[in-house]
């Protein structure tokens, strides 16, 4: 839906954004539709979109003639996107909270899924991150985000905003920024700029080491930014003559920092960080 379509809709059913729930509706329907078309669905594919607000995006993937579950926390909200939806029986809408949905009870076993969502700012990240580790029927993301959170997704070691995210994305996934978003599009219009992301799930993780000792050493790197990875394992409670023997082991300088250092690193000093 345009702008004024989607006003029109806000009016007849009482609704304003509300913005402790970041919500940022799309207002322009060529980029629904390039976003839809980015998800790369058709006839018998499951689309999940987490934050179908308005419908503007629901409507766009649903035209791809593939079957749509829209979910929707807001229940003010609810009224308004079954009147968009209409009679459009690929759709259904469910209303739920994305960040404590059973992922596997909601998508089932029936096959793969793609999920496809403009995910406000507050939940973009943990919803990613869990689908990511708990929904392995999600074979592709395709989120519209902040644009600092995008770059938090997608980055890789020396960029800006690389971090434990980062990392634990590319554990599961090859994350892609595919296009810049202007404020522009939305309603209400935000202070920042938007990306959107593609993520597709590897078949197997990147590295083969135990994720619960990865993500200790990760973790323990992130938690303090600009320090070393010297200090790093020390807080891990490793003496420093143990904590160097297994940087020199890993060919790791004392004094280089996490965000130098990419996913097989960490995961070679997790294998050599006693549990």
């Amino acid at each position: 839906m345009g702008a004024g379509a989607l006003r029109a809709v806000a009016r007849r059913h009482g609704i304003r954004p509300t913005k402790s729930l970041g919500q940022n509706f799309l207002i322009d329907p060529n980029l629904a539709r390039a976003i839809a078309a980015e998800a790369g669905v058709g006839p018998g594919d499951r689309v999940v979109e987490v934050g179908a607000g308005l419908g503007s995006l629901t409507m766009a993937l649903a035209a791809t003639g593939a079957q749509v579950l829209a979910i929707e926390f807001d229940r003010a909200l609810i009224p308004a996107l079954t009147e968009v939806v209409g009679s459009a029986g690929n759709v259904r809408i469910l209303h739920a909270d994305a960040t404590k949905l059973d992922w596997p009870s909601t998508l089932g076993d029936a096959g793969a899924w793609t999920l496809c969502a403009n995910l406000p700012y507050n939940v973009a990240v943990p919803v990613v991150m869990e689908v990511l580790a708990s929904a392995p029927a999600v074979q592709r993301l395709v989120v519209m985000v902040q644009r600092e959170v995008g770059e938090r997704l997608a980055a890789t070691p020396g960029d800006q905003h690389y971090g434990a995210v980062s990392v634990k994305v590319a554990y599961r996934a090859r994350a892609t920024i595919t296009r810049r978003v202007p404020s522009t599009v939305f309603w209400p219009k935000p202070s920042v700029d938007s990306v959107v992301v593609r993520l597709d799930r590897l078949p197997s993780p990147a590295v083969d080491v135990d994720a619960a000792s990865l993500w200790r050493v990760v973790d323990g790197a992130f938690a303090e930014r600009r320090k070393t990875m010297r200090n790093a394992l020390r807080r891990l409670d490793l003496p420093a003559t143990e904590a160097d023997a297994i940087l020199i082991a890993t060919g790791v300088s004392a004094s280089a920092r996490p965000e130098e250092l990419d996913l097989g690193t960490f995961a070679a000093i997790a294998s050599a960080v006693p549990a």
